[in-house]
């Protein structure tokens, strides 16, 4: 295929600057298409080990040759530039060809690839918003359960078995806390997506007291919008169970109020000598500080007066 198309060019070259290419010897015919070959084969930049030089010796001694056989110069060269400069075009184009197809293969993966990736970052902020969703829920109510469980211990009309019952019960209670804050901790993702809570602060706070919790609202718990009133609930949550689990029978005071430009929430608890205050793991109240500075605002947590206090102040620039 390269040797008739060897011949082709030459009988163009021919054509064009008067070269009789039936008197053209076999050797030479074969030079030529040895040098259109090189020529190719360097425009496509192959690993051809000795195509530069062979195509220099190609030309060096096509050139002299064609000088003295002919008499003309300009001929030679207009010759040996037909022999060069079109396969190269030729062999630099097929490689652009190939290069642009290998670019679109590797556009074409990498944007499956990309859509993968989207697809499991979804997938995991999904799972984390249900392990958040979980853990504060499921957390809060084994928190409260607890607190009846204390409740119970304390109580002076019941047996020594059924304090002994009571006080199991609040440690199971306590453990399975413990349990759940643990599986379900390194799941949360505070990206994940914000959804409205669904029941107000008021709520909260009145379904804790029904539960035995002595607890009051203080402020107004107006709506604040989804991120401020998610991270409110979130705040106010965490400490009544905290409360619940380590200062049972304790008095809480739940404060939510605007002041300025920002919203302070304020959680504390008396304590509860009654019955041994249990050390929180600090997981919860971590994540809580993570979603404050997330919103810019300013987070505390600690001994308060002889009892524990949670405090967030939150900017509503920016936040509603």
């Amino acid at each position: 295929m390269m040797y008739g198309a060897g011949l082709a060019l030459i009988a163009a070259a021919a054509m064009v600057n008067g070269i009789d290419t039936v008197q053209l010897p076999a050797w030479r015919q074969a030079i030529f298409i040895v040098l259109a070959l090189l020529a190719y084969l360097h425009g496509r930049r192959l690993d051809f080990r000795y195509g530069a030089p062979l195509l220099l010796a190609a030309a060096a001694l096509t050139v002299p040759v064609m000088i003295v056989d002919r008499g003309n110069g300009v001929t030679a060269f207009l010759v040996l530039g037909a022999f060069v400069m079109l396969p190269w075009f030729g062999g630099r184009y097929r490689r652009q060809q190939v290069e642009l197809l290998e670019a679109e293969r590797e556009r074409a993966a990498r944007l499956e690839h990309e859509r993968d990736l989207v697809a499991e970052r979804a997938q995991a902020l999904e799972r984390a918003r249900i392990a958040a969703d979980l853990h504060d829920s499921v957390g809060h109510d084994l928190a409260l359960i607890a607190l009846r469980a204390g409740a119970l211990e304390l109580s002076p009309d019941l047996p020594e078995a059924g304090r002994e019952a009571a006080a199991a019960l609040r440690a199971n209670a306590v453990e399975a806390t413990d349990r759940l804050r643990q599986s379900l901790g390194m799941l949360r993702d505070e990206a994940a997506p914000v959804a409205p809570v669904d029941e107000p602060v008021r709520d909260l706070v009145a379904r804790s007291a029904e539960a035995g919790l002595e607890v009051r609202l203080e402020g107004g718990a107006e709506a604040f919008g989804p991120l401020v009133d998610r991270a409110v609930y979130r705040i106010v949550q965490e400490a009544l169970t905290n409360a619940a689990k380590h200062a049972p029978g304790a008095a809480v005071a739940v404060l939510v109020e605007r002041e300025g430009a920002e919203v302070l929430v304020r959680v504390s608890d008396s304590g509860g000598p009654a019955v041994p205050r249990l050390e929180p793991g600090g997981s919860g109240l971590a994540a809580l500080a993570g979603r404050v500075r997330l919103l810019g605002g300013s987070f505390s947590a600690g001994r308060r007066g002889g009892g524990f206090a949670v405090e967030a102040r939150i900017p509503l620039e920016g936040n509603r």
